[in-house]
C-alpha cells in the first residue's frame, strides 16, 4: 500500500463516520448535543487534511507537516471524545443539567464562552442512545481519534515513505 492510498482510507474512515453520524441524526432521529457537533467538526477537519495530503501526495518534510496538523487535530477530537465518555459515566446525582442548545449559545454569547459551556457538559451529553460492542457513539469517536493520532505520530517520526507490502 502506498502513502496515497492511506491517506486515501483515512479520508474515507472520515466520510464513513461523518456519513454514519448523518445516518443517526437524519434517519434514527438522534440529534446531536453540543459535544457531539464539535466533534463532526473535527472529523471533518480531519477529513478534509486527509483530502489534501491525497491531492498532494507529500514528500519527507509535507509528510511531516500532515502528521503534525493530523496529530494536534485529533489530540482535539481526543479531549472532546473524552470529555463527552466521562460526562457519560457521570453517576445520575452528578450529571449536569440540560441546557439550551448550542444554537442559543452561539446567538447570545461570545466564542471562547460558548466553548467554556460546551466543554462543561450538559444532561443531554451525559445521555447514551446507542451503544455497539459496550461502546457508545463519543466511545467509538475516541477510538477513531486514537488511531488518527498514532497515524499523525507516524507520519510525524517516519524518515521513509510509507509503503506496506503484502
Amino acid at each position: 500500500m502506498s502513502q496515497r492510498f492511506l491517506f486515501f482510507l483515512a479520508f474515507l474512515i472520515c466520510v464513513a463516520a461523518m456519513s454514519g453520524a448523518l445516518i443517526f441524526q437524519y434517519v434514527m432521529y438522534l440529534d446531536p448535543c453540543p459535544l457531539c457537533i464539535f466533534q463532526r467538526i473535527v472529523v471533518i477537519t480531519l477529513g478534509l487534511i486527509f483530502l489534501i495530503a491525497l491531492l498532494h501526495n507529500p514528500e519527507t518534510v509535507g509528510r511531516k507537516i500532515y502528521g503534525l496538523v493530523t496529530t494536534l487535530v485529533s489530540s482535539a477530537g481526543i479531549g472532546l471524545a473524552a470529555r463527552h465518555v466521562w460526562l457519560q459515566n457521570l453517576p445520575p446525582d452528578k450529571v449536569p443539567e440540560c441546557g439550551p442548545g448550542l444554537d442559543y449559545y452561539l446567538e447570545t454569547l461570545p466564542v471562547f464562552d460558548v466553548f467554556r459551556k460546551v466543554l462543561s457538559g450538559s444532561g443531554e451529553c451525559a445521555e447514551i442512545v446507542w451503544s455497539f460492542l459496550g461502546l457508545s457513539i463519543p466511545g467509538w469517536t475516541l477510538v477513531m481519534f486514537a488511531g488518527f493520532f498514532i497515524f499523525g505520530l507516524y507520519l510525524l517520526f517516519t524518515r521513509a515513505p510509507i509503503v506496506l507490502r503484502f
